[in-house]
Protein backbone atom coordinates (compact mmCIF):
# COMPACT_ATOMS: atom_id res chain seq x y z
CA UNK A 1 0.00 0.00 0.00
CA UNK A 2 1.32 3.88 -0.98
CA UNK A 3 0.06 6.69 0.29
CA UNK A 4 1.03 9.42 -2.24
CA UNK A 5 0.02 12.82 -1.50
CA UNK A 6 -0.54 16.27 -3.67
CA UNK A 7 0.66 19.27 -2.37
CA UNK A 8 -0.23 22.34 -3.06
CA UNK A 9 -3.71 22.00 -5.32
CA UNK A 10 -5.97 24.35 -3.68
CA UNK A 11 -5.14 28.50 -4.86
CA UNK A 12 -5.98 29.99 -1.30
CA UNK A 13 -3.75 27.53 0.62
CA UNK A 14 -0.45 27.82 -1.39
CA UNK A 15 -1.23 31.55 -0.86
CA UNK A 16 -2.15 31.12 2.81
CA UNK A 17 1.25 29.30 3.71
CA UNK A 18 3.01 31.90 0.66
CA UNK A 19 4.52 29.44 -1.02
CA UNK A 20 4.99 29.44 -4.70
CA UNK A 21 2.02 27.96 -7.24
CA UNK A 22 3.58 25.32 -9.21
CA UNK A 23 3.40 24.49 -12.64
CA UNK A 24 3.10 20.16 -11.86
CA UNK A 25 1.16 18.51 -8.96
CA UNK A 26 4.00 18.10 -6.16
CA UNK A 27 3.97 14.63 -4.96
CA UNK A 28 5.08 13.35 -1.44
CA UNK A 29 4.98 10.04 -0.58
CA UNK A 30 3.97 8.51 3.14
CA UNK A 31 4.93 4.69 4.65
CA UNK A 32 2.71 2.51 5.37
CA UNK A 33 3.25 3.22 9.03
CA UNK A 34 2.03 6.96 9.07
CA UNK A 35 -2.02 5.01 8.47
CA UNK A 36 -3.25 6.20 11.99
CA UNK A 37 -4.87 2.68 13.52
CA UNK A 38 -8.33 2.52 13.47
CA UNK A 39 -10.43 3.65 16.83
CA UNK A 40 -6.89 5.34 17.81
CA UNK A 41 -6.43 8.89 19.28
CA UNK A 42 -3.93 10.86 17.47
CA UNK A 43 -0.82 11.52 19.82
CA UNK A 44 1.01 15.18 19.20
CA UNK A 45 4.28 14.00 18.46
CA UNK A 46 7.44 15.68 20.81
CA UNK A 47 9.10 16.88 18.07
CA UNK A 48 6.78 19.60 17.01
CA UNK A 49 5.56 22.24 18.43
CA UNK A 50 3.24 23.69 15.79
CA UNK A 51 1.49 20.02 14.64
CA UNK A 52 -0.94 21.23 12.05
CA UNK A 53 -4.26 19.36 10.57
CA UNK A 54 -4.62 19.72 6.57
CA UNK A 55 -8.14 17.66 5.84
CA UNK A 56 -8.38 16.19 2.12
CA UNK A 57 -10.19 14.01 0.05
CA UNK A 58 -9.07 10.67 -0.79
CA UNK A 59 -9.25 8.18 -3.72
CA UNK A 60 -8.69 4.76 -3.11
CA UNK A 61 -7.16 2.73 -6.52
CA UNK A 62 -8.81 -0.22 -7.51
CA UNK A 63 -6.88 -1.92 -10.05
CA UNK A 64 -3.26 -1.95 -11.07
CA UNK A 65 -2.30 1.11 -13.91
CA UNK A 66 1.07 2.73 -14.98
CA UNK A 67 0.92 5.78 -17.67
CA UNK A 68 -3.22 6.43 -17.45
CA UNK A 69 -4.58 8.54 -19.52
CA UNK A 70 -6.69 11.26 -17.67
CA UNK A 71 -9.92 9.89 -19.74
CA UNK A 72 -9.65 6.49 -18.56
CA UNK A 73 -8.18 7.37 -14.77
CA UNK A 74 -12.18 7.09 -14.00
CA UNK A 75 -11.95 3.26 -14.48
CA UNK A 76 -9.34 3.20 -11.83
CA UNK A 77 -11.49 4.04 -8.72
CA UNK A 78 -14.37 3.65 -7.40
CA UNK A 79 -14.65 4.90 -4.14
CA UNK A 80 -14.14 8.75 -2.67
CA UNK A 81 -12.84 9.27 0.86
CA UNK A 82 -11.62 11.90 3.62
CA UNK A 83 -8.44 12.44 5.65
CA UNK A 84 -6.19 14.31 7.10
CA UNK A 85 -2.30 14.79 6.64
CA UNK A 86 -0.93 15.80 10.06
CA UNK A 87 1.82 17.84 9.22
CA UNK A 88 4.68 19.34 11.83
CA UNK A 89 4.64 22.95 10.39
CA UNK A 90 7.56 23.95 12.45
CA UNK A 91 9.83 21.19 11.15
CA UNK A 92 8.51 21.48 7.19
CA UNK A 93 9.58 25.09 7.75
CA UNK A 94 13.24 24.32 9.17
CA UNK A 95 13.39 21.89 6.24
CA UNK A 96 12.22 23.94 3.19
CA UNK A 97 14.45 26.59 4.56
CA UNK A 98 17.55 24.31 4.13
CA UNK A 99 16.03 22.83 0.62
CA UNK A 100 15.58 19.49 2.52
CA UNK A 101 12.81 16.63 1.80
CA UNK A 102 9.66 16.98 4.24
CA UNK A 103 9.60 13.40 5.64
CA UNK A 104 10.26 14.08 9.16
CA UNK A 105 7.39 16.41 8.97
CA UNK A 106 4.84 14.94 6.99
CA UNK A 107 5.26 11.04 7.03
CA UNK A 108 6.28 10.10 11.00
CA UNK A 109 4.09 7.77 12.35
CA UNK A 110 0.29 7.84 12.95
CA UNK A 111 0.86 11.23 10.48
CA UNK A 112 -1.78 10.02 7.49
CA UNK A 113 -5.72 10.03 8.59
CA UNK A 114 -7.85 7.34 6.48
CA UNK A 115 -11.54 7.71 7.00
CA UNK A 116 -13.06 4.38 7.81
CA UNK A 117 -16.22 5.59 5.75
CA UNK A 118 -15.72 5.12 1.74
CA UNK A 119 -18.34 6.73 -0.48
CA UNK A 120 -19.35 5.55 -3.98
CA UNK A 121 -18.39 7.83 -6.19
CA UNK A 122 -22.11 6.35 -8.21
CA UNK A 123 -23.24 7.82 -5.20
CA UNK A 124 -22.17 11.55 -5.88
CA UNK A 125 -23.76 13.87 -7.94
CA UNK A 126 -20.89 15.57 -9.21
CA UNK A 127 -17.49 14.42 -8.01
CA UNK A 128 -16.10 17.61 -9.71
CA UNK A 129 -18.22 20.26 -7.30
CA UNK A 130 -18.37 18.58 -3.66
CA UNK A 131 -18.44 19.96 -0.74
CA UNK A 132 -16.05 18.63 2.25
CA UNK A 133 -15.00 20.21 5.55
CA UNK A 134 -13.23 19.68 8.82
CA UNK A 135 -14.54 20.54 12.28
CA UNK A 136 -12.76 20.92 15.06
CA UNK A 137 -14.57 20.69 18.63
CA UNK A 138 -17.85 21.33 16.91
CA UNK A 139 -16.65 24.54 14.59
CA UNK A 140 -16.13 24.01 11.16
CA UNK A 141 -12.09 25.66 10.70
CA UNK A 142 -11.71 23.83 6.60
CA UNK A 143 -14.38 24.16 3.84
CA UNK A 144 -13.47 22.87 0.79
CA UNK A 145 -14.72 21.84 -2.78
CA UNK A 146 -13.39 19.82 -5.62
CA UNK A 147 -14.45 22.49 -8.57
CA UNK A 148 -11.47 24.61 -6.44
CA UNK A 149 -8.33 21.88 -7.18
CA UNK A 150 -6.15 23.13 -9.69
CA UNK A 151 -5.55 19.60 -10.65
CA UNK A 152 -8.45 17.25 -10.60
CA UNK A 153 -8.53 13.84 -9.63
CA UNK A 154 -8.38 11.80 -12.68
CA UNK A 155 -5.41 14.50 -13.56
CA UNK A 156 -3.76 13.41 -10.53
CA UNK A 157 -3.95 10.02 -11.21
CA UNK A 158 -2.59 10.09 -14.41
CA UNK A 159 0.30 12.18 -13.85
CA UNK A 160 1.15 10.27 -10.79
CA UNK A 161 0.96 7.15 -12.86
CA UNK A 162 3.81 8.38 -14.85
CA UNK A 163 6.30 8.05 -11.89
CA UNK A 164 4.39 5.57 -9.66
CA UNK A 165 2.75 1.76 -11.10
CA UNK A 166 -0.71 2.77 -9.03
CA UNK A 167 -1.80 -0.66 -7.18
CA UNK A 168 -4.96 -2.38 -5.60
CA UNK A 169 -5.29 -0.22 -2.48
CA UNK A 170 -2.89 2.48 -3.15
CA UNK A 171 -4.34 5.76 -1.46
CA UNK A 172 -4.36 9.41 -3.35
CA UNK A 173 -4.47 12.06 -0.72
CA UNK A 174 -5.81 14.90 -3.15
CA UNK A 175 -4.39 18.16 -1.47
CA UNK A 176 -6.05 20.40 1.08
CA UNK A 177 -7.68 24.35 1.36
CA UNK A 178 -7.53 27.13 3.43
CA UNK A 179 -7.99 26.99 7.18
CA UNK A 180 -5.11 24.55 8.23
CA UNK A 181 -4.52 25.09 11.38
CA UNK A 182 -2.71 23.74 15.05
CA UNK A 183 -4.23 20.86 16.85
CA UNK A 184 -3.92 20.81 21.06
CA UNK A 185 -4.56 17.60 23.48
CA UNK A 186 -8.00 16.63 23.64
CA UNK A 187 -9.23 18.50 20.09
CA UNK A 188 -11.76 16.62 18.04
CA UNK A 189 -11.67 16.10 14.93
CA UNK A 190 -14.69 15.44 12.33
CA UNK A 191 -14.74 15.00 9.12
CA UNK A 192 -17.24 15.42 6.79
CA UNK A 193 -18.13 14.88 2.77
CA UNK A 194 -21.74 16.83 1.83
CA UNK A 195 -23.37 16.61 5.66
CA UNK A 196 -22.18 12.67 5.44
CA UNK A 197 -19.05 11.96 8.37
CA UNK A 198 -16.51 9.89 7.65
CA UNK A 199 -14.22 10.09 10.54
CA UNK A 200 -14.33 11.53 14.17
CA UNK A 201 -10.63 11.15 16.30
CA UNK A 202 -9.74 12.85 19.61
CA UNK A 203 -5.74 14.41 19.60
CA UNK A 204 -4.03 13.13 22.67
Amino acid sequence: MKIICIGRNYTDHIEELQNEKPKDPVIFLKPDTSVLLKKQPFFIPEFSEDLQYEVEVLVKINKVGKYIQSKFANKYYNEIGLGIDFTARDVQNQLKEKGLPWEKAKAFDGSAVIGEKWISKEKISDLQNMNFSLEKNGAIVQQGNTSQMLWKIDEIIAYVSQFFTLKIGDVIFTGTPKGVGKVYPEDILTGKIEEKDIFEIKVK
